[in-house]
């Protein structure tokens, strides 16, 4: 007789003479016979698997390396341990090929758009779920977690996109200079209309750096600096 303890998280089948015998929930039990007896412990927890650096061409044919993870957890522990020989294997190709089959359907102009990535991971979890059915395997979501260039083209795009916000910087510059010409402009034309203005204009900046203002019949003098 051996005694056996199954945590929370987790479910024990037991097989005697190669036979399934029963699937032990938490708690303390007590098997006798155990030299013919084969336990399998299975972890019920959520868990991640991840497929990175995976390379797959695109639409247009560029290359593109990209990592997608699945989240997944046992729901039929005596599927999972008798189906296959590695289950998790299994799920990995799976995942692998639908995200082959998703990114290779856009073209990489597509695949830069965040909105576009975001729908190309809500393709993945049903084609994941259909290879895997029968291994006892519930898959809770899968995502793209990351795409990347491949080599001279991340350069390129690199390069690209540092010229582009140069050309943004050059045209609010641009922006900017044609405002104050027009402020200029308007202000000049409102001051030969108005005399009157230029003068007092003259007497506010007169006061503001200290110079003197001399006044005669003619009207004002330039001020000039003490």
């Amino acid at each position: 007789m051996a005694k056996v303890v199954v945590q929370a998280h987790e479910r024990m089948l037991v097989y005697r003479d190669g036979v399934f015998e029963a699937m032990l929930e938490p708690g303390r039990h007590s098997l006798r016979k155990i030299w013919r007896v084969r336990r399998e412990s299975v972890d019920l927890r959520v868990r991640q698997l991840t497929v990175s650096g995976q390379e797959i061409f695109t639409a247009d044919g560029v290359t593109v390396r990209v990592t997608a993870v699945v989240r997944w957890q046992v729901s039929d522990p005596r599927a999972f341990v008798e189906y296959a020989e590695a289950p998790l294997d299994l799920l990995h190709v799976a995942l692998q090929l639908a995200v082959r089959e998703a990114v290779g359907r856009r073209e990489l102009e597509e695949l830069l758009r965040p909105e576009v990535r975001s729908a190309v991971s809500a393709e993945l979890p049903e084609p994941v779920r259909t290879e895997v059915a029968g291994l006892g395997i519930t898959v809770e979501d899968a995502s793209i977690r990351d795409l990347a260039l491949v080599g001279e083209l991340r350069s390129a795009l690199a390069e690209t996109a540092l010229e582009r916000q140069r050309g943004r910087a050059a045209l609010e510059r641009a922006r900017g200079e044609a405002a104050a010409l027009r402020s200029l402009a308007n202000s000049a034309k409102l001051l030969d209309d108005h005399p009157a203005l230029a003068a007092l204009r003259m007497v506010q900046a007169a006061g503001e750096s200290g110079a003197t203002v001399v006044l005669t019949r003619d009207g004002l003098i330039p001020p000039m600096p003490r």
